[in-house]
């Protein structure tokens, strides 16, 4: 069953990266659009180039791509820790310690999601000005986000419960 589903966890890599070939490409077209051809239709008096879309497009993927790769981080263990102090308390202080920051990512994540729909929700009856897209699935980002983060927050509680992971001893070994 486990290998049946491990393609689940790599739909946010999917998305992070399909995401980020998104922004370059939408920030390459931007500044063609912007530069050569605004000169062209300058120079040869021709009808000018819309291009206030580009700027909706980079906006929207960079706020999933923010949302997203903040979960990412959470699941590698990236997130903020003084790991220079961490590592010099015994075992048990450790894992406390990391069970609580643990917990606290989870608290984050779930405050996110919920303040995350409630401006969603708000903004449900509100469309971007050059896309016509209804801001909802701009501000549902950070209700994807949030979720992924209280996911990938309580799988890294587990871990920590399991004494799995580089806080279970100075070295980094689980003994």
């Amino acid at each position: 069953m486990r290998g049946r589903l491990s393609w689940i966890g790599a739909i946010p890599h999917v998305v992070i990266t399909v995401l980020m070939i998104v922004v370059i490409v939408d920030m390459l077209v931007g500044v063609f659009l912007r530069y050569v051809m605004t000169w062209i239709s300058a120079t040869f008096d021709l009808p000018t180039v819309r291009f206030f879309w580009v700027e909706e497009v980079g906006e929207w993927s960079l706020t999933w791509l923010t949302f997203i790769g903040a979960a990412l981080g959470v699941r590698r263990g990236t997130h903020f820790a003084v790991n220079l102090v961490i590592d010099r308390f015994p075992t048990a202080l450790r894992t406390a310690v990391v069970a609580g920051q643990c917990l606290l990512i989870v608290a984050f994540g779930a405050l996110v999601a919920v303040f995350g729909w409630q401006v969603a929700e708000l903004n449900s009856q509100s469309f971007s000005p050059a896309l016509v897209l209804n801001l909802r699935w701009l501000y549902l980002s950070s209700v994807a986000g949030g979720v992924l983060i209280v996911v990938y927050g309580l799988i890294a509680l587990s871990d920590v419960c399991r004494g799995r992971g580089p806080w279970s001893s100075p070295s980094g070994d689980t003994g």
